[in-house]
C-alpha cells in the first residue's frame, strides 16, 4: 500500500507554518491544500480540542463569507494530530498567495467577540466542546510565528 502524500512530510524539521500539501486536478481546474501548522509536531503539545474547534467554526465562516475567497473556498478543518489545519482553495496557489487573507482571518478571530458561529445544538453536533478564548491564544501564537514573519522555512516543506 501507497503512502499518503502527508507521511512523507519529514515532522521532525517541521515549524510552525505555511505549506502546500497537495494539489489535485478536477478537469483541468487545479485545487491546493495547504497545511497550517499551528505547533511544532512532536516538539510542543497538540491543540485541545475545544480551541481547534473554535479556530474551525471562526475561520471556516471568515472565509466562506470573505468577499474575494468565499469562491475559493473548497474546505477548512483540523488535522487529527491536532498540530493545526488544513485549507484547501480553488486555484493554483503557493503559500504566499494565501498569506494576507490569512492574516485577515486570524485578526478577525483574535478580535472576534461574542457567541462563536454555529454555537448551538441545532448547528453543530458537539457545540459545548468550543473555547474562544483558547482559540485566541492559538490564532496569536501562530500570527506572530508565521504571518508576521513569513520566512522561507515556513513556507516551504523541509526535505
Amino acid at each position: 500500500m501507497n503512502k499518503i502524500a502527508s507521511f512523507t512530510v519529514n515532522h521532525l524539521d517541521l515549524l510552525t507554518g505555511i505549506y502546500v500539501s497537495r494539489k489535485d486536478y478536477i478537469g483541468d481546474q487545479v485545487i491546493t491544500t495547504f497545511d497550517l501548522r499551528f505547533t511544532r509536531p512532536n516538539e510542543e503539545p497538540p491543540m485541545d480540542n475545544p480551541g481547534i474547534h473554535s479556530i474551525e467554526h471562526l475561520f471556516a465562516t471568515f472565509l466562506r463569507n470573505h468577499k474575494e475567497w468565499a469562491s475559493k473556498t473548497v474546505y477548512f478543518g483540523p488535522m487529527g494530530c491536532r498540530t493545526g489545519f488544513y485549507v484547501i482553495f480553488a486555484g493554483d496557489l503557493e503559500s504566499e498567495d494565501i498569506i494576507d487573507v490569512l492574516r485577515e482571518g486570524a485578526e478577525f478571530v483574535l478580535s472576534y467577540e461574542g457567541e462563536i458561529p454555529g454555537y448551538s445544538p441545532r448547528d453543530c453536533g458537539n457545540y459545548l466542546d468550543n473555547n474562544l478564548k483558547l482559540a485566541q491564544i492559538y490564532v496569536k501564537k501562530f500570527k506572530e510565528e508565521v504571518l508576521d514573519n513569513p520566512v522561507p522555512e515556513r513556507l516551504k516543506y523541509p526535505q
